[in-house]
């Protein structure tokens, strides 16, 4: 026998026990917002089979039974809320509900042996209700983390084409959601770094921080790092009173740059972050330090950089920075971090690495090239053409490394690994010259090669500077080798036609 029940969902609890009533509420907390779990708890309360279907009968929790096709139909179409059926000696109830998009109804089928009093009648109406509630939060919130995920990606392609030198199309990209945020010419880069586990919460806090007034990236690259571009001094305060009261974060900033030295920017935050891990604020700027280029005569670096990479300026443009930018970053990192950062393919990466190496006739496998590349690389994105024309034509890496003020801080720098009895400074000498390989190093020393990482990264501490990740701070500590002639000069003669070093 079927009967019909278009009751009002909307009765209020009845009886004098609660107990119920708490526990189907207590169903609503976000750790216990479950289908299947309040199916389950349905069951046990009534004794009961429960079964909750979508539009096209497809068990959506609960242990799957059949259904009187003609009530059941009846309230996905509409015409009836609730029904009631009796047979074969068990009593249901069936009651619709609400479904999130596209789906429009379902069906809560509860089967007994028991008829339904009142207060088993009032707990299947209300854990129907409670169910939609249910439903209809995991929509939210689905819809919720799909639109932070499109704004997290719109936030990385910014970034990636600030990395490119693309300015213009960053700023269209951005003035959609982020009005005025790259109404700007400058601005610091610095990358926050917690436990990967953390970062998802710590990225939250920086944008919390900035107030949506800086650029905040989840870095595509590494897991534990939040990149932060910041246009203002507002939002660089912010970020420093953020790492003061977030343990176990370190925050490393870069100098103020144009947007189209992004890139740079982030090598440098980067760098300083390296030397924030040995302080005991665990934060730094890379402004912080003494760095070689500006121990060397401005107009003879801008003149010699502007040789170095003469054969670039043959190529259009948007090519032109495309290469320098991806050379600059594959220098900093390895190809697949550098990738992950542009948005490419690691062998895009490396291929474009391989033309740069190409046109300017060098050998990137050579640590002092990488370090006399990036050099130039660098400080080509800081002068104008008027700048760089101002010194002789014939400005040589030599003349560059033999001033005084290099020479000495080179010598300072490296002394700092004299008081070491293992002779640090011969074994990083030796690892440089091999290319940074720590197996052809160990050839030459006698040595293990895992004598050779201890050494290097003892040396790291010593120098405050990271030396077994390739990037600045290896560059420098390779400079300061050929300021004092502890190394021999690169063979860059490929990169200076028609004249030589």
């Amino acid at each position: 026998m079927t009967g019909r029940d278009d009751g009002n969902r909307d009765t209020e609890v009845t009886g004098a026990d609660p107990t119920w009533a708490r526990e189907l509420l207590d169903h609503l907390r976000p750790s216990r917002s479950d289908l299947r779990r309040i199916t389950d708890w349905l069951a046990r309360t009534l004794d009961a089979t429960v079964c909750l279907v979508d539009d096209t009968g497809t068990p959506l929790a609960g242990t799957q039974q059949p259904l009187d096709q003609g009530p059941a139909a009846d309230i996905l179409s509409g015409r009836i809320a609730s029904a009631a059926w009796e047979g074969d000696g068990r009593f249901a109830r069936l009651i619709g509900v609400a479904l999130p998009a596209p789906a429009s109804t379902g069906v809560l089928t509860v089967s007994r042996t028991a008829p339904f009093d009142r207060r088993a009648a009032d707990i299947v109406t209300h854990t129907a209700t409670v169910l939609e509630l249910v439903l209809r939060a995991r929509q939210t919130a689905a819809t919720g983390h799909r639109l932070a995920r499109a704004t997290s990606d719109l936030r990385l392609a910014i970034l990636q084409l600030l990395m490119v030198e693309d300015i213009v199309a960053a700023r269209r990209v951005a003035a959609g959601l982020w009005p005025g945020l790259l109404d700007t010419d400058t601005a610091c880069v610095y990358v926050v770094e917690s436990a990967p586990a953390d970062r998802d919460r710590l990225a939250e806090d920086c944008l919390a921080a900035t107030c949506d007034e800086a650029l905040v990236v989840r870095c595509p690259a590494m897991d534990g790092h939040v990149i932060v571009v910041t246009p203002d001094d507002t939002s660089a305060a912010a970020l420093w009173a953020l790492c003061d009261r977030t343990p176990d974060a370190y925050l490393g900033g870069s100098t103020r740059h144009s947007l189209a030295s992004t890139a740079t920017a982030y090598g440098q935050a980067v760098s300083a972050l390296a030397v924030a891990r040995f302080r005991p604020d665990h934060r730094a700027v890379y402004a912080e330090r003494t760095h070689p280029e500006r121990l060397m005569d401005p107009e003879v670096l801008a003149t010699w950089t502007t040789r170095l990479l003469r054969p670039l300026d043959t190529l259009p443009h948007h090519t032109r920075a495309e290469l320098l930018a991806t050379t600059r970053l594959g220098l900093e990192f390895t190809a697949v971090s550098a990738a992950k950062v542009l948005g490419v393919s690691r062998n895009t990466v490396r291929a474009r690495m391989e033309r740069v190496e190409n046109l300017l006739g060098t050998d990137f496998s050579d640590l002092t090239v990488r370090a006399t590349v990036h050099l130039a690389l660098n400080t080509q994105v800081g002068f104008t053409e008027e700048r760089a024309g101002g010194a002789a034509a014939t400005a040589r890496l030599g003349d560059l490394l033999t001033g005084p003020a290099l020479a000495t801080w080179g010598q300072d720098l490296l002394a700092r690994l004299d008081t070491d009895g293992r002779d640090l400074r011969r074994t990083l000498r030796t690892w440089i010259a091999a290319g940074g390989n720590a197996e052809r190093a160990a050839q030459l020393l006698g040595v293990h090669a895992q004598t050779v990482r201890e050494h290097v990264r003892s040396a790291e501490p010593v120098l405050e500077r990271q030396l077994l990740a390739s990037g600045s701070d290896l560059y420098e500590v390779v400079l300061a080798h050929l300021a004092t002639r502890d190394l021999d000069q690169p063979d860059l003669r490929g990169a200076l036609r028609p004249g030589a070093e």
